[in-house]
């Protein structure tokens, strides 16, 4: 099969959905077709380890984006790019189909970062889209004993996700308190105890080098030499950036496998643009770097796609993300390291703003429980050296 679309887009995720919006607001006739690797249409990943799991209100129909509905875009689903012949504007498949294209937009994201020695199946999930989601939900709807891996964003969200639906869960990472290569002492040793006390076994200094799965049940290995078992295992360390069909095609990618834009979100070839996770773009404020989050894949999908149709603009949006965990949630712009200087201005209630500093120059805020501050937190960032505190109101 060979179908041509004058906007193509790879990858099905929230960067494709919101693209093809974008591609709308400027060219309402142009046609646009997406390939996406996933069985499922887009749909928000945020959803996947939180609200669908904490509000019983909250259903996939709630969440569920109308892509083809409400741009007319083609979608290709279970449909992995597996080329690019930039000179002829022909992208192939694992299929063998054929899509030409006028101008190409790579949203390609990423995937899951994976524990040699630990295959996926059927009771181990290395977790990113809806059907993994399905998968989790099934395996743990009579309150399964699941182990989870890393105690990161998505490792945090899931662990507590799941205690919360009634799962015994066992809280797997390597670091000596939750939280503690990002959040400062006060916070992270408050995280913890908040996922203790609503009853997550959190085992800190535990990194998993292997495991064995059977039809029953997960033995995971640990690098001390100990084990664990467990009805279901699911991982979540983060993810790989999709770079190499870019790379394929002689496209240049960043240090991490990402692929390297300009700041009209386009690449080497001027019919190809990236976005969303893949894309290491130069943030105003900020520098060259690569965001993963929800914001970004929302704010730099919809100026791809307005860029593939003819605009001119610039990608100048400084994103943000976010957080919930039990009763506590925090947002956050820029980089947050605690190996970095940090100014912490704590407030009541448990209210915190928390300042990265790195050669003097604040280069991360955190907002923890601090309602309505990101574009005052952009603004510390972006005024350079100077001491922040007090800054933010607490």
């Amino acid at each position: 099969m060979h179908q041509t679309y004058d906007y193509l887009i790879i990858g099905g995720g929230m960067a494709a959905d919101t693209a093809a919006h974008g591609i709308r607001e400027r060219d309402a006739e142009g046609t646009i077709g997406i390939l996406g690797e996933e069985p499922t249409a887009p749909f928000p990943r945020p959803a996947l380890s939180k609200k669908l799991w904490t509000d019983a209100d909250f259903t996939e129909d709630d969440a569920a984006l109308s892509t083809h509905d409400e741009t007319g875009a083609t979608i290709h689903l279970g449909t992995r790019a597996t080329g690019i012949d930039r000179e002829a504007k022909v992208v192939t498949t694992d299929g063998d189909d054929t899509f030409g294209y006028g101008r190409l937009l790579l949203a390609t994201g990423g995937h899951p970062t994976t524990i040699d020695g630990l295959d996926a199946g059927d009771r181990v999930i290395y977790f990113r889209t809806l059907t993994d989601y399905h998968r989790l939900r099934e395996l743990t709807s009579d309150g399964a004993h699941v182990a989870v891996v890393g105690g990161g964003y998505i490792g945090s969200e899931l662990a507590a996700a799941l205690v919360q639906n009634g799962c015994r869960v066992t809280l797997l990472h390597p670091d000596d308190v939750l939280g503690a290569p990002v959040f400062p002492a006060s916070i992270a040793t408050h995280l913890e105890k908040a996922f203790t006390d609503a009853g997550v076994e959190v085992r800190g200094g535990s990194t998993v080098s292997g495991g064995t799965s059977t039809a029953d049940g997960v033995t995971l290995q640990l690098e001390d030499g100990s084990s664990l078992d467990a009805d279901v295992v699911v991982v979540g360390l983060g993810i790989r950036p999709a770079g190499d069909l870019a790379g394929a095609a002689g496209l240049r990618r960043s240090d991490d496998g990402g692929i390297v834009v300009d700041e009209h979100l386009t690449t080497d070839d001027p019919d190809v643009l990236a976005t969303g996770d893949v894309a290491e773009y130069p943030d105003r404020i900020l520098g060259r770097r690569r965001v993963e989050h929800v914001d970004n894949a929302n704010e730099m999908g919809a100026a791809a796609g307005r860029i593939l149709a003819g605009s001119d603009e610039t990608y100048d949006h400084t994103p943000y993300y976010y957080s919930v965990l039990f009763d506590d949630w925090y947002e956050a712009i820029g980089t947050l390291d605690a190996s970095l200087e940090t100014v912490e201005d704590h407030g009541d209630d448990g209210k915190a703003v928390v300042y990265y500093l790195d050669g003097g120059k604040v280069v991360g805020v955190l907002l923890w429980l601090v309602e309505d501050a990101k574009d005052a937190a952009r603004e510390v960032i972006a005024s350079g050296t100077g001491s922040p505190s007090g800054t933010i109101p607490v």
